[in-house]
């Protein structure tokens, strides 16, 4: 039965800024990967299981996906996948431990078309620090999207603290690189897939 769950939900809204979320218990000796708005988690449900050593984490703003996530992930007996309820804005700095996480993935972020709207994007200068400083070296952060505006203003953010973070593009200095190389999709990728609708990917190594 398919989710019902609100589409947009504004993260700067009072609501999801004031509680404080607890760190994420992480098993000792695992590659940790992180999918930020996983919403449905079709990308790390396939991570999961093609991967049983590694644990998957899905951070997502809308309870209704995260219980659904976490019981289905129960019924099925798949143990290296958790959901949790978080504002990526507000609660990532305290989600996880500094220098743990081996890859971030941004999958299909909410665009926010509207410029007045800007500010609700995920990629903020203080976000991208954030996760750079979450990576383990050699941990990869990886986003992708449909929407070329959007994947300018994550090219341009990580371009400018990539120095300072310790970031490198992987595709060289102000490119796109041009496959997803994780063996797994979302639904959005899916979907655009199935049009042909250009996607547009970043990789960048922590150095």
């Amino acid at each position: 039965m398919a989710v019902r769950a609100r589409h947009h939900v504004n993260p700067l809204k009072s609501d999801y800024l004031t509680a404080l979320r607890p760190s994420v218990a992480l098993p000792e000796a695992r590659e940790v990967e992180v999918e930020l708005g996983c919403a449905d988690a079709q990308f790390l449900f396939e991570r999961a299981h093609a991967l049983p050593s590694i644990f998957c984490v899905g951070v997502e703003i809308r309870h209704e996906y995260v219980d659904d996530v976490n019981a289905r992930a129960a019924a099925a007996g798949i143990v290296n996948l958790l959901a949790v309820f978080a504002n990526i804005n507000a609660d990532l700095e305290r989600l996880f431990p500094d220098g743990r996480l081996a890859r971030v993935f941004l999958n299909f972020p909410d665009p926010w078309f509207k410029r007045r709207h800007y500010k609700r994007r995920v990629l903020t200068l203080d976000v991208a620090r954030t996760i750079a400083r979450k990576l383990s070296p050699g941990g990869v952060f990886f986003v992708q999207t449909d929407v070329f505006d959007l994947a300018l203003d994550a090219l341009a953010v990580l371009e400018e603290i990539g120095p300072e973070m310790g970031l490198r593009n992987q595709a060289g200095e102000w490119s796109f690189t041009r496959d997803n190389p994780w063996g797994a999709r979302s639904l959005r990728e899916e979907r655009v897939d199935a049009k042909g609708i250009r996607v547009w990917r970043l990789a960048y190594l922590k150095g």
